[in-house]
């Protein structure tokens, strides 16, 4: 997955968002974490969030928002939007990530960190009234996402860990290799 001929390329690491016009692509990888992105329509502006965990543990009075937080990341790019003059809940949402990255490890809260991700994202939209027209959620490995802020198209190529590390881990948790 490669750079958009004349689009401006945004890269996103962990906790970062980006909102802007068509003339913009963003770009992230994905492991356990998620995107969200918004697109309008008509305006042809967007925006993506990379977050880590669904929401903080333990509130912070009076801090910034943070976009390492799923509610915060959305609140924060919904107001990059309403500055821009896009209504947020106009916009288009799509939601990616929330992978399994170590297949062969149990966690002791029994649901993996990416799937907290995945269904808290669902869940941040569905409370502001935003429509999901697309996800690709869960699974295992990483993904590569690029989004074409000028027309509103969303690639996510999904690359699962290869057999030989995934036999590693089983073999060293004493499973079959």
């Amino acid at each position: 997955m490669t750079r958009l001929k004349d689009l401006m390329d945004i890269f996103l690491q962990p906790g970062e968002l980006f909102v802007g016009d068509s003339a913009f692509q963003i770009r992230t990888i994905l492991g356990s974490c998620v995107s969200i992105t918004l697109w309008h329509p008509r305006l042809h502006i967007g925006g993506m969030s990379h977050f880590l965990l669904p929401t903080r543990t333990v509130p912070v009075a009076g801090q910034v928002l943070d976009g390492r937080y799923g509610d915060e990341a959305l609140q924060w790019m919904m107001k990059d939007l309403q500055a821009s003059g896009v209504n947020p809940k106009q916009c288009q949402a799509k939601i990616f990530g929330g992978g399994n990255m170590f297949p062969g490890q149990a966690r002791a809260s029994g649901i993996a960190v990416g799937r907290r991700n995945g269904e808290a994202a669902r869940q941040l939209l569905q409370n502001e009234g935003i429509e999901v027209v697309s996800e690709s959620l869960f699974g295992l490995g990483h993904r590569q996402i690029i989004f074409n802020v000028s027309n509103g198209d969303v690639w996510s190529r999904q690359v699962r860990p290869s057999q030989l590390e995934v036999s590693a881990e089983q073999s060293a948790e004493g499973g079959a290799s």
